[in-house]
């Protein structure tokens, strides 16, 4: 596992849960707001951290986390990621895993094993505006369908998500992003937050208004609508 983070404690990438976050190094994608750009464009800058150090540190934290969460980067890319989820689960956490989606073989063996106890997918955009979103030519999104088919028809607990900026979202967006996962147990829409280093351009975001019209519109399909980091 190529780990380059590690956030010692969360209350919230894992809901409900306390636990720690490991970030790993790579990505498919270039989304122009992404806020782990050294993670994307530079994978290995960082000595990774060891799974010595890594399953130390949770012995040490035995009954005060309830689990793990692997985000990014892209965690499905990692070739030894089921590997490490049935280490983490064996040793008594629970495991939750962050997506973006293009990669449905991975994510169904993760899920036939029962290795994640929750997923979070996120969603760029609107089929449309996914190339734009994600920063790269994407002539098929198939694997992303095919993700979310696979969540929506898991019975695992999951989350939809969409980072929502300014200058790349519209409340229609949105509502039609929820069209197209409608029967999801829950939509989060994360307000963009400028981390400082943008993979490219300048990014803001929507005014509170706007983020209201975007909830109201995305709970027509998906009642379970919520902002988060407002």
């Amino acid at each position: 596992m190529n780990i380059q983070g590690f956030q010692k404690l969360t209350l919230l990438d894992f809901p409900g849960k306390t636990a720690c976050t490991l970030f790993t190094g790579g990505c498919n994608l270039r989304c122009p707001f992404c806020h782990n750009v050294p993670l994307v464009l530079d994978p290995n800058g960082e000595t990774p951290y060891s799974e010595e150090e890594i399953f130390a540190f949770l012995e040490k934290r035995r009954g005060v986390l309830d689990g793990v969460a692997v985000t990014g980067g892209e965690p499905l890319l990692q070739r030894d990621l089921p590997d490490f989820l049935r280490k983490i689960r064996a040793a008594g956490f629970l495991t939750k895993v962050d997506t973006n989606g293009f990669f449905p073989q991975a994510l169904e063996a993760i899920l036939a094993e029962g290795l994640a106890d929750y997923v979070a997918m996120d969603i760029k955009n609107t089929p449309e505006k996914y190339a734009a979103t994600c920063g790269i030519p994407i002539a098929d999104l198939s694997p992303v369908k095919k993700s979310m088919s696979l969540l929506l028809e898991s019975g695992i607990d999951f989350e939809f998500r969409t980072t929502v900026i300014k200058e790349f979202h519209e409340p229609e967006d949105v509502g039609a992003i929820a069209r197209w996962i409608a029967g999801a147990p829950r939509y989060y829409l994360q307000v963009f937050k400028d981390s400082g280093i943008l993979s490219e351009g300048s990014c803001s975001a929507p005014e509170p208004e706007t983020l209201a019209a975007m909830r109201e519109a995305a709970r027509v399909y998906v009642p379970r609508t919520e902002i988060r980091g407002d």
